[in-house]
């Protein structure tokens, strides 16, 4: 996952707005004392919100869930989940639910948390990514959420590897419920859109489970016609070499 700009991180950790460039603080008149003039604190300068991407998005997951506040694998990507972990910690600390990462909500999180490890902030694939539905827990399952754009390939409920996804937009969703990989394409070629799906394990109709070039240079910024989009080609390639057909597929929110 490409990543903007560099998180935060050091034995000196600060506000990562604090390089930037600061607002003049605005002041009032002088008071009838001849005090001199009162100066107001600067405004909060927005960190990070929803649609951003990379390490910062992933340290700032990380550091959430050492304190509770995060209970999946970190992703990079700044959606409804993270934003709610946010407002769920700012809730906590009295500050303004927001949901929205500000340098005060970052600074109050610093001085909580520590530094993430390597292993905290890129998890290994046998971790879990979220509570999986109970349709997962028996059998053979690519079990795919929506709500955290994951794909956990499990095994009698254990969690084997687990990778980002993203799925169709409105206009063509992904469907949800339970499936079964019917046919496996190693080299397919979308005939309707001309498009390459390597790695495919179609599942329903014309929807599968494929590797996604667009995806990996683009993030979450596209949409799939409807299919599965996988962004790591190492963990397609051996998730392909898996899964076998009749497997079940389970996508849910």
């Amino acid at each position: 996952m490409s990543a903007p700009t560099a998180a935060p991180t050091g034995s000196a950790e600060q506000s990562p707005g604090a390089a930037a460039n600061a607002s003049p603080a605005a002041t009032r008149p002088a008071s009838p004392s001849g005090a001199g003039p009162t100066t107001r604190p600067p405004a909060p300068r927005v960190f990070l919100a929803r649609g951003a991407e990379g390490d910062p998005v992933r340290e700032l997951q990380a550091r959430l869930r050492q304190i509770g506040h995060f209970t999946r694998t970190p992703t990079g990507h700044y959606g409804s989940v993270t934003a709610a972990a946010v407002t769920s910690f700012q809730g906590k600390r009295a500050l303004p639910r927001t949901g929205t990462t500000d340098t005060v909500t970052w600074d109050r999180l610093l001085g909580m948390t520590r530094k993430p490890t390597r292993a905290e902030l890129h998890p290994t694939t046998a971790d879990p990514v979220a509570a999986p539905d109970p349709r997962c827990l028996t059998g053979r399952v690519l079990c795919v959420s929506k709500t955290s754009r994951t794909l956990s390939w499990m095994i009698d409920g254990r969690v084997v590897s687990a990778m980002d996804v993203r799925f169709g937009s409105q206009y063509t969703p992904t469907r949800e419920g339970t499936f079964e990989v019917y046919w496996k394409s190693r080299h397919h070629v979308s005939t309707l859109y001309d498009s390459p799906m390597p790695y495919a394990l179609f599942f329903s109709g014309g929807q599968a489970v494929h590797y996604s070039s667009d995806f990996a240079a683009r993030g979450y910024g596209g949409a799939s016609h409807g299919c599965v989009n996988v962004r790591d080609e190492g963990k397609i390639a051996s998730l392909f070499g898996q899964v076998r057909n009749g497997d079940k597929v389970v996508i849910h929110w």
